[in-house]
């Protein structure tokens, strides 16, 4: 297993990896993968309790590892913007419950647990859905409230545990486009944020992620 300099958010204060003045978001150009299939360099840490990361995520034979415990998420270090984000993801075994994990666009500063961001829901069976932790959107073909989106597409498309999964997040503007395993779930427009960093979420689930990358979007 190989671990690098890791950074843990203090709550209540201002996370070590956003600087004083938020850099400015990236528009991809061309293919970013933000895993090197060999370490954690560009990723940058917040879980409660200042709980060492190192004892939830880990990396080995070119795997992502999330123990899911305690709650928190790693994010990118950079701030990124109008990108087709794809996650190759799955559930390592059937928990009491629900698994449950996720993956956070648009992180904005400080980091604490939640940030304010848009999460695209890593519940079992609930992939697809849009958590808004702090944020809004004013459109959305689904129903909505202040705290979620539920997804438009039925039943969900996730394959059994063990087996990969593919969620895409297509970010362009102030709108988003969510899909698993290649179906269209949900899509929501007039979103409050717009950019930010990228994270990974500890909620629970054992996980494990192979691929996490960026391209530009189509033009």
């Amino acid at each position: 297993m190989k671990l690098i300099a890791f950074a843990v958010c203090s709550l209540g204060m201002l996370a070590r990896g956003f600087a004083a003045e938020t850099p400015a978001a990236i528009a991809p150009t061309a293919r970013i993968d933000l895993f090197n299939g060999r370490d954690l360099s560009g990723w940058t840490f917040c879980l409660r309790s200042n709980a060492a990361p190192e004892n939830t995520w880990t990396v080995t034979n070119g795997l992502i590892y999330c123990t899911g415990q305690p709650f928190g998420y790693m994010r990118t270090e950079k701030n990124y913007r109008d990108y087709k984000l794809t996650v190759e993801w799955r559930f390592v075994k059937v928990a009491p419950r629900a698994d449950n994990t996720g993956l956070f666009v648009h992180v904005q500063s400080p980091d604490k647990v939640w940030p304010v961001c848009i999460e695209c829901q890593g519940q079992s069976h609930h992939h697809g859905d849009l958590i808004l932790m702090g944020t809004t959107v004013e459109a959305t073909r689904g129903s909505t409230n202040s705290l979620r989106v539920l997804r438009t597409a039925q039943p969900h498309n996730e394959k059994p545990v063990g087996d990969w999964n593919t969620y895409e997040v297509v970010c362009a503007g102030d709108a988003l486009k969510v899909s698993v395993n290649g179906k269209l779930m949900n899509e929501a427009a007039g979103s409050s944020v717009s950019s930010g960093a990228i994270a990974l979420q500890s909620e629970g689930g054992e996980w494990e992620v192979r691929k996490v990358f960026l391209e530009p979007l189509p033009k």
